[in-house]
């Protein structure tokens, strides 16, 4: 498989590495000295041109700053691909979302990008994480996957999981809003109450009685 990452930014260079143990990735952004210099650290993976990257990936992963998205979407053509929406709309102090639990960002990049398959995923997860793995002392970090194309979702389902991920399926593009909030409150947790980056929210469950 042969994956894009539009970012260059420490989620980027997360994904960059995690998904470059197994798999060819283009590494694209706005800035191109940038991308070419996570590249050039990581095997499997190349700097590319945005345009170039969007030709050739199967599964695009958007890990840049929600508010550059309406740029992204003006300027390059996203049609037909699977895009992976990776973003958060906080605050720029991280004080709350910018909007949420009536909408998502998902929903609007959903909007910016009507030709594109938009799957919410992996906006939970700290860069921090990505830097000691996905292995939490014996059990996988979980990545929430939402998505109203079952097909893409099932291929971002298959991606994640095949890289380290517990890779959860979480119902349709709605539950972006509240896997947003989640991801604010793993924020809190990590920086508010002291329990630093090195976590990531799940669910535990067992038999019904």
């Amino acid at each position: 498989m042969t994956y894009a990452i539009i970012g260059t930014g420490n989620i980027a260079s997360g994904l960059t590495r995690t998904l470059a143990a197994k798999h060819r990735v283009l590494v694209a952004g706005r800035d191109a000295e940038k991308a070419q210099k996570l590249a050039s650290t990581v095997k499997n993976a190349s700097a590319v041109a945005i345009d170039e990257a969007l030709d050739t990936a199967e599964i695009v992963f958007l890990a840049v700053p929600f508010d550059a998205v309406s740029e992204l979407a003006t300027r390059y053509n996203f049609d037909n691909k699977i895009v992976v929406d990776v973003t958060n709309p906080f605050k720029a102090d991280f004080s709350g979302l910018t909007f949420g639990y009536d909408s998502s960002a998902a929903e609007k990049i959903a909007e910016l990008l009507p030709n594109a398959h938009v799957v919410k995923a992996l906006n939970t997860i700290f860069a921090q994480v990505y830097e000691r793995g996905l292995n939490f002392e014996g059990r996988k970090v979980p990545a929430y996957v939402a998505a109203d194309d079952e097909a893409a979702k099932q291929k971002v389902v298959n991606a994640l999981a095949d890289v380290g991920f517990d890779a959860v399926d979480t119902g349709g593009l709605l539950n972006a809003r509240y896997l947003e909030p989640l991801a604010y409150l793993n924020v809190q947790f990590g920086y508010m109450l002291g329990q630093g980056t090195q976590i990531a929210p799940a669910w535990i469950s067992r038999q019904s009685a």
